[in-house]
């Protein structure tokens, strides 16, 4: 099965306390096919001084890093005994937990033993930067890791690694892991020629793919690429693809359908459907993605409009109104009901086909750049075929409904084994017609 990652802020559930990660929240994620839920936010951070960004503060900004942040318990004296039952009503649904570990800095008011700096990265003006030259650094970071293992955490995900040495991190990963094998390491990473470094010398299992498919579909989404350059990384990745975590959304980036990137949630379709399913690579769902939330103007500390802040308190009246359905009172616009129907769709399609979780791909793009009513700029196909399972993908960007002729070459057939019949054959182009701003999906053949 193709993995789902669903990241939420836990602040901004419910009440914003664990005790909101109930039951029914938890079936509400396996209906979305959800394999592991990051939690952002959990261990106990930067709050209240004259630094903070905001209020509470940045979850990145780590002052203990064997506590949790007391204003996310009902009782803050039982705060770790909250989060620890919130791990068993996870893992009783079929859910793993993964939180945040950020490896190059901690708060200001931090007052651990890891060795740092006096000094900050950048505008991270609440943090100090960790000294990995200290060769304490790595034990320290590996019983961090193994604190929270013992919890019943099951992943981590590693926050700006690029910011440390490779070779300590993977120590760090490796010993980490020797003691807790079943350990999932998902690592930030924005340099693509970093990408095979990391994946082999730290060890990590999971990589952003933020530099190739994200910042890729989302210059096709505002008219700023060409859809051909979606073959070009798509080459590029090559055997790394498996490794990669493609996402339209997280807490760094803007709301995929805001004025800033498809302008409409109904615009997200092509990218959504590009993202998940071309190849095996597990999928990243950001909080409220699956409902069409939009972001709101200028929220709190950071000011950055279409995103939803980090660093506030903040209510997200579309997720409220998600966390109400959920939980039996009715609550989401009729829109944002269908819009969910189909997102759920298209989660359950990658999640549960063979075809989109362990098959090949074959784009289609480089013999279709002539045929009748194809645009390469703003059209993309592809095939994904498993066993005697193949579906044909259509995603088409523009403002405009499409109608092509697309020719799947002989090759296809060859290589994957696709049975030819009076439909299908080399010879005769497919008529497909795609609305604007949308995809389609298309079984060619099926193995049931």
């Amino acid at each position: 099965m193709k993995q789902i990652i669903y990241q939420a802020l836990p602040r901004l559930w419910g009440k914003g306390h664990f005790s909101d990660w109930t039951g029914k929240a938890f079936s509400y994620l396996k209906t979305l096919g959800v394999d592991y839920l990051w939690l952002t936010g959990v261990p106990r951070h930067e709050s209240g001084t004259p630094f903070t960004k905001g209020c509470p503060g940045s979850p990145y900004a780590i002052i203990d890093w064997y506590d949790v942040n007391p204003y996310l318990a009902d009782n803050e004296n039982k705060r770790m005994h909250e989060f620890e039952l919130l791990i068993k009503r996870a893992h009783l649904a079929g859910i793993k937990i993964m939180i945040d570990y950020i490896p190059n800095h901690v708060g200001r008011s931090y007052a651990g033993d890891l060795p740092c700096f006096d000094h900050c990265d950048g505008d991270w003006t609440d943090t100090r930067k960790v000294n990995w030259n200290d060769p304490s650094t790595v034990d320290k970071m590996v019983d961090i890791l193994c604190f929270w293992a013992n919890k019943g955490i099951d992943g981590f995900r590693c926050d700006m690694v690029e910011l440390v040495s490779a070779e300590a991190l993977g120590e760090v990963v490796r010993r980490t892991r020797s003691a807790f094998p079943g350990l999932v390491f998902v690592a930030e990473t924005y340099i693509k020629e970093n990408y095979r470094r990391y994946l082999s010398t730290s060890s990590i299992d999971i990589l952003y793919d933020k530099s190739g498919s994200y910042d890729i579909l989302r210059a096709i989404s505002n008219g700023n690429c060409s859809a051909t350059a979606l073959t070009s990384n798509w080459q590029w990745q090559a055997e790394i693809q498996g490794a990669m975590l493609n996402f339209l959304e997280n807490h760094d980036e803007p709301r995929f359908p805001s004025e800033e990137i498809a302008a409409d949630p109904l615009h997200s379709f092509p990218a959504l459907c590009t993202s998940l399913c071309l190849n095996t690579a597990p999928f990243m769902v950001y909080f409220g993605e699956e409902i069409g939330e939009k972001g709101q103007d200028e929220e709190g500390y950071s000011g950055r409009n279409n995103r939803t802040t980090i660093f506030d308190w903040w209510q997200i009246s579309s997720v409220t109104d998600l966390y109400n359905e959920i939980h039996g009172k009715p609550s989401l616009e009729d829109w944002r009901r269908d819009y969910l129907q189909r997102f759920r769709a298209f989660l359950k399609l990658a999640s549960t086909e063979e075809a989109v979780s362990k098959g090949v791909t074959y784009d289609l793009c480089y013999c279709n750049s002539e045929s009748r009513g194809f645009d390469k700029d703003r059209h993309f196909a592809f095939l994904r075929d498993y066993g005697d399972s193949t579906l044909l993908f259509v995603a088409n960007f523009s403002s405009t409904n499409a109608e092509m002729e697309l020719i799947i070459p002989e090759h296809a057939f060859d290589w994957m084994g696709l049975a030819r019949n009076t439909q299908v054959n080399p010879d005769t182009p497919l008529k497909i017609n795609v609305n604007a701003f949308d995809a389609s999906v298309i079984r060619l053949q099926s193995d049931e």
